[in-house]
């Protein structure tokens, strides 16, 4: 029975784990105790939904490339075109989901009695 290594799986995710991580901490940082908190959280967010997009687009790019470089024989390697699209389908991925949870979350606050 061949054996599978994994650790190659573990190293695509764990920069968008210890991104989140890192997101995650700074959240909380900013929170405190003060009224303040709440403006530069949502700031802090939002600059981290910016990136998050910039990323996507990023792997897209990538993965458009390595694409092209294949199509027009420039090289051989498909490994490194399918790790291309694996990261773009998973950057967008996320993305639409945290989009999709951002609107949710929209619509619940605009259907909110005041």
């Amino acid at each position: 029975m061949a054996s599978l290594d994994i650790s190659q799986l573990r190293n695509v995710t764990s920069g968008a784990i210890k991104s989140a991580e890192k997101t995650n901490s700074r959240v909380y940082n900013v929170l405190g105790d003060d009224q303040k908190g709440n403006d530069q959280a949502f700031s802090v967010i939002f600059g981290q939904a910016v990136e998050n997009i910039n990323t996507t687009n990023a792997y897209l790019s990538d993965a458009e490339n390595e694409e092209i470089k294949w199509a027009l024989g420039q090289t051989d390697n498909t490994h490194d075109l399918s790790i291309a699209i694996q990261k773009a389908q998973t950057a967008l991925q996320y993305t639409v989901a945290v989009r999709d949870r951002v609107l949710s979350a929209y619509r619940e606050l605009t259907q909110m009695q005041i």
